[in-house]
């Protein structure tokens, strides 16, 4: 059994043209000559590298579709008849205040100087893909009013079309760095925060001193690697010039724009669209460790790190490192997450999935604490979208996971918030929205809320950051459902025993209970009193 079709796939457009196809190959079983498409081999004849990323760029993300063989849904919440954890002290348990509407579903995290979220949960990095810059008023304004921690990803600044540097090539001004970060903190309230990510091209540029001089930003994030990919962050750029102006900057374009045959093509209509790609890191403890040093010197009171699905042994040493160095937000993507570009070949096919990088993660951890060594707060990410899958990652990894890492799920909100606008704009509602109401305020159960809150600054906050909240305010009380049946009134009392594993394989890889063991003993105690 093959656990994914490869030859084809809607992410890149193409498609088998059998209804029968062999597993192995994703080739169809009679491959025809005179076939008029549209597998990748076919497509890849006249197309070449534009067949490894989906598309078309900027206007959608993707996320791999392989089926590995355990996932969160081979694990299930338990729910209790009796019992009250984590109600606030002093509390008289009972039916009367055990209610889920009082479940406390905020969290923190930090070394010393802790960051409190409303919900737990916070963006995945958008950086530098056109579909984040399109969107960011509403990913940013959204993220600020519920109250979580956005994450501005890689190579903002690199690629900033007004971008200004000094005579020693590091950057003295980014209009663009600038209007991400001021469209965050107009609605910032004290919950979550602004994370800047920092890649080997952001730090030769030095966006760190940049942000931290100009915008007085409290923490910086390090970043080793994601999930969708194993390798430097990429956009896709259409014209000349631009691709000429990136490469200039230091990165690696390719096709190469300086080329002239390249250029040739490029005119010849052949050549569409260039790569930007940004460098492998290369880590070492004692590099790592001066790294954190030298960003504290400039003034951040926190350091976080974004690590990708890479192996045990660097899943180790993104861990032991992390503790060595205080780190305050160790986050860890599994594959096979999401992405505004990343090979398709390579987010089907590489690294350690969530499930399993998860539970890795809670036996390292185990493990230095074995030895009274403390680790750092730690993210989990990489395909979770739900408030149930959340609470699975948050009772797996606990204590030392406080939070999920989603990426495309707390994007759509901001898109379809968008898109809702256009269609009011243009009085083409579609039926899927009209049902609900033909005004903002019949549309967004939330809005009146805060209107109420915000009042004459409601013109300030676009739709798409009015839809984010509404989805935030969603997975909360779902997730205050979830943990109220499982009797846990507060994020700190959720535990693995909250869990049982539906597969034996499940069990064996998590370490969380089988289901027909999980409270056994206590039950036959109940039944042999």
């Amino acid at each position: 059994m093959n656990l994914r079709q490869p030859n084809a796939n809607e992410a890149v457009g193409t498609s088998n043209r059998s209804r029968n196809v062999v597993p192995m190959s994703g080739l169809c079983t009679r491959c025809v000559d005179g076939c008029k498409g549209n597998c990748d081999i076919w497509l890849s004849a006249f197309r070449g590298r534009e067949v490894l990323y989906p598309g078309p760029f900027g206007e959608i993300t993707a996320g791999a579709d392989k089926n590995y063989p355990i996932d969160f849904s081979h694990l299930n919440i338990q729910g209790y008849a009796v019992g009250a954890r984590g109600l606030p002290e002093g509390t008289e348990i009972g039916p009367d205040t055990a209610v889920f509407s009082a479940v406390d579903t905020e969290t923190e995290y930090g070394w010393d100087i802790k960051v409190p979220m409303r919900v737990p949960i916070f963006t995945g990095a958008l950086g530098s893909t056109e579909i984040a810059r399109v969107n960011w008023e509403h990913f940013a304004v959204g993220a600020a009013l519920s109250g979580i921690t956005l994450v501005c990803g890689e190579n903002v600044c690199g690629i900033d079309p007004q971008l200004e540097r000094d005579h020693n090539g590091k950057v003295s001004k980014s209009p663009e760095m600038d209007r991400r970060i001021e469209t965050y903190k107009k609605f910032h309230e004290g919950y979550g925060e602004l994370l800047v990510q920092m890649n080997v091209e952001d730090t030769r540029l030095g966006t760190a001193e940049y942000v931290a001089s100009k915008h007085n930003l409290e923490t910086i994030e390090l970043k080793w690697g994601q999930g969708a990919k194993c390798i430097g962050g990429e956009i896709k750029v259409k014209s000349l010039d631009r691709a000429l102006e990136l490469k200039k900057r230091g990165y690696i374009v390719l096709p190469d724009p300086t080329n002239p045959a390249i250029q040739e093509a490029y005119k010849a209509g052949a050549i569409k669209e260039f790569e930007r790609h940004s460098r492998l890191g290369f880590v070492t403890e004692d590099g790592f460790l001066a790294e954190v040093d030298r960003l504290r010197d400039i003034g951040f009171k926190r350091v976080t790190l974004k690590t990708g699905a890479y192996s045990m042994k660097e899943l180790a040493m993104a861990i032991k490192y992390s503790s060595e160095a205080k780190i305050d937000l160790l986050t860890i993507d599994g594959a096979p997450g999401g992405t505004g570009m990343s090979p398709w070949p390579m987010m089907e096919e590489w690294g350690i999935p969530t499930f399993y990088i998860e539970a890795l993660t809670y036996e390292f951890c185990g493990r230095l604490k074995a030895r009274g060594i403390r680790t750092p707060d730690i993210a989990i990410a990489g395909g979770i979208a739900d408030e149930a899958n959340a609470f699975k990652v948050l009772a797996m990894g606990s204590p030392y996971v406080k939070a999920v890492c989603m990426g495309r799920a707390l994007m759509i909100p901001g898109m379809v918030g968008k898109n809702i606008q256009k269609w009011l704009d243009a009085g083409e509602l579609p039926k899927t929205v009209s049902k609900y109401g033909s005004t903002v305020q019949e549309i967004f159960v939330c809005y009146e809320e805060l209107k109420e809150k915000y009042g004459e600054r409601m013109s300030e906050i676009p739709l798409g950051a009015i839809a984010l909240y509404t989805y935030s305010q969603r997975f909360k009380t779902g997730m205050q459902q979830i943990m109220a049946g499982s009797r846990n009134f507060s994020l700190a009392s959720v535990s693995r025993n909250d869990l049982m594993a539906l597969t034996p394989e499940a069990a064996e890889v998590s370490g969380i209970p089988y289901v027909m063991d999980a409270f056994r003993e206590a039950a036959e105690d109940i039944l042999d009193a």
